[in-house]
């Protein structure tokens, strides 16, 4: 039989640091502990294969154990509510990743640097991707105005990035 603390050892979970806590309010923090809790099917403090599983259960839908290890292995410590929270806070956090995706986007159109070609532009929403219709092209060049050059049909791709992200592209 083994013993008590054994059991426990393999499923200890390093602690993470508690300024996690401080990117979420008093409510939000309740939230995901009651979202913890229901997740924590076998009450252990840590979230499992089982735990996972009966989630997916619920849910109707079978995940197979190596999604299930996946999952997991996303997370190198095992997952206990400090580091379930600390997932969701890099999650929210993530973007960073989206204006990354942004600048590269923009930066990949450039024909010169820092500039982008107006008309090829418009040909590569409309032709690839998520097309825009010739009306959704028409308003994105509105609101791109003050950064196109008229003159050489131009525009200045970092108004561009700062204008969408919220910064200058560094």
């Amino acid at each position: 039989m083994p013993s008590k603390g054994s059991r426990g050892s393999s499923k200890k979970a390093k602690k993470t640091g508690s300024n996690v806590f401080d990117m979420f309010t008093q409510a939000q923090v309740s939230e995901f502990k009651d979202g913890f809790g229901i997740m924590d099917r076998d009450r252990d403090g840590i979230l499992g294969k089982g735990d996972l599983r009966g989630v997916f259960d619920e849910i109707g839908r079978l995940a197979t154990d190596n999604e299930l290890d996946a999952m997991l292995a996303e997370n190198a410590d095992p997952i206990n509510f400090t580091t379930f929270l600390s997932m969701f806070a890099a999650k929210s956090t993530g973007e960073n990743d989206e204006d990354d995706t942004i600048i590269k986007a923009f930066r990949a159109f450039e024909k010169s640097e820092g500039q982008i070609d107006s008309e090829n532009f418009r040909t590569m929403l409309m032709a690839f991707g998520d097309k825009f219709s010739e009306q959704e092209v028409e308003q994105t060049f509105q609101a791109f105005d003050d950064y196109l050059d008229e003159d050489t049909g131009m525009f200045e791709t970092s108004g561009l990035i700062e204008m969408i992200v919220g910064k200058e592209d560094a």
